[in-house]
C-alpha cells in the first residue's frame, strides 16, 4: 500500500492568532515582534501577516527596519504561552486524524506531519477528503486557516503545503512527483540551505529536475557520501524517514481510539485509566511533575473539545491525576448525548522534581 503523509503547516501563525483576537486588525499589516530587553529597538520580527509581507516585511527582520518600511502597520510582541495553548488544540485536532497515536509528528508550534494510509487505505481521493476535513476542524474550532500539503512522503508533503498559501491544499500523486519537483529552483527542495544551493549553482545546477539528473558519484565527490546521497534521493522524490512523534518538553500526553463509538461508562473510564497510566509512566522516566491536566474528547462526527484544569501545586501522583481526569470526563458525559470516537489525557506546565518524594510516593 502506498504511503500517504499530511503536513499542515498554520497559516502566518502568531499574527493570525491576534487578528482573531483583534477583529480590528482585519485588512491592518500586523506584525508580531519578539522584543529583546533593549526595548522595541531592539526586537525582530517573529511573523507578519500577507498585508505585512506584501510590504517587505519577513521574519527575524530588525523591527526597526519593519516600521520603517510600514510605518501604519501595527506591532504587537509575542505572546508565546497564549499561542502555545492554541497550538496544543489544533495538535489535538491533528492527532484525532492521524492513523493512531505514533502516526503524528509535531515538528513546530504551528506544523506537523500526520500518516494517514490506513484511514484512507492509500487512496489519495480519499486522502484529499481528510485534507479537507483537517481544514474545516481547525476552521471550525480555532477560526484559524491552514495550509495543506498530500503526499507519498514527508519531503513531498512539506514542499505541497506551502505550494499554494494562505488557505491551500495540494496534493500530489506519486505518479505526479517528478512533474511536481522537477521545474522547482533548487533552493525550494525541503533541506537545502544557502551554501548547498550555491554550490549546485556553480556547478550549474539550477533546477530540482537537474539535480535527479546530476550523476551521483559526483554529487558525492562534492558533498560527501551522505549529503550527496541524499541530494540525488530528494531530487527525485525519494524520502523512507518515518512519521514518528517527538518529545515535547512542555507537556506530556496520549490519546487513543476506543473499540467502537460509545457512551458506556465502563469502556470509556477503562480506557481512560491506561492513558492515564502510560501518562504518569512517561513523568516518571523525565521526573517531572504537573500543574495542569487537559482531558480532550473527539465525538462520533469528528468534533473535538477539550476541557482543563489547573492544580494548586505541582504533583506526580497517579489517583490525582486520576481523579482530575474522571470529574473531567463525567462533565464531558453530563453535558452531550454524542457518543465518544476517541478520548485523551494530557498534563502540562512540567516542573523538574527535586528529589523530595510526595506523601502519596510513600504509601
Amino acid at each position: 500500500m502506498e504511503r500517504v503523509i499530511i503536513h499542515v503547516d498554520m497559516d502566518y501563525f502568531y499574527a493570525a492568532i491576534e487578528e482573531r483576537e483583534n477583529p480590528s486588525l482585519k485588512d491592518k499589516a500586523v506584525v508580531v515582534c519578539m522584543y529583546s530587553n533593549r526595548g522595541e529597538e531592539g526586537g525582530a520580527v517573529s511573523t507578519s501577516n500577507y498585508v505585512a509581507r506584501k510590504a517587505g516585511i519577513r521574519s527575524a527582520m530588525p523591527c526597526r527596519q519593519a516600521k520603517a518600511l510600514k510605518s501604519d502597520a501595527v506591532f504587537l510582541p509575542v505572546r508565546k504561552q497564549f499561542y502555545e495553548e492554541v497550538s496544543a488544540r489544533i495538535m489535538d485536532i491533528l492527532h484525532s486524524h492521524a492513523d493512531n497515536e505514533e502516526s503524528f509528528e509535531r515538528i513546530s508550534i504551528d506544523e506537523a506531519f500526520l500518516e494517514i494510509t490506513q484511514n484512507c487505505g492509500g487512496d489519495f481521493e480519499k486522502a484529499k477528503d481528510i485534507g479537507m476535513q483537517v481544514k474545516h476542524d481547525i476552521l471550525e474550532q480555532e477560526k484559524l486557516t491552514c495550509s495543506v500539503g498530500i503526499g507519498p512522503n514527508k519531503l513531498i508533503a512539506k514542499m505541497a503545503s506551502s505550494f499554494k498559501k494562505p488557505d491551500g491544499l495540494t496534493l500530489i500523486d506519486p505518479k505526479d512527483v517528478t512533474a511536481f519537483l522537477s521545474p522547482l529552483p533548487v533552493k525550494k527542495l525541503w533541506g537545502i540551505g544557502k551554501v548547498t544551493e550555491e554550490k549546485l549553482l556553480q556547478m550549474g545546477i539550477e533546477t530540482i529536475g537537474q539535480l535527479a539528473d546530476f550523476d551521483a558519484l559526483e554529487l558525492i565527490s562534492v558533498f560527501g557520501k551522505n549529503r550527496g546521497t541524499w541530494l540525488k534521493k530528494a531530487a527525485s522524490g525519494i524520502d523512507e524517514s518515518p512519521v514518528t512523534e517527538r518529545t515535547v518538553t512542555d507537556q506530556i500526553g496520549r490519546m487513543a481510539s476506543l473499540k467502537e463509538d460509545t457512551r458506556d461508562d465502563d469502556m470509556i473510564f477503562s480506557l481512560m485509566r491506561e492513558l492515564v497510566d502510560d501518562v504518569i509512566k512517561k513523568t516518571g522516566e523525565r521526573k517531572v511533575s504537573f500543574r495542569s491536566v487537559t482531558v480532550t474528547v473527539i465525538f462520533s462526527n469528528f468534533r473535538m473539545t477539550t476541557k482543563s484544569r489547573t492544580l494548586n501545586h505541582a504533583v506526580s501522583d497517579k489517583g490525582i491525576l486520576h481523579e482530575t481526569a474522571r470529574e473531567m470526563m463525567l462533565q464531558f458525559l453530563h453535558e452531550s448525548t454524542m457518543n465518544f470516537r476517541r478520548i485523551g489525557v494530557r498534563v502540562g506546565n512540567l516542573q523538574q522534581n527535586t528529589g523530595q518524594k510526595s506523601l502519596f510516593e510513600f504509601m
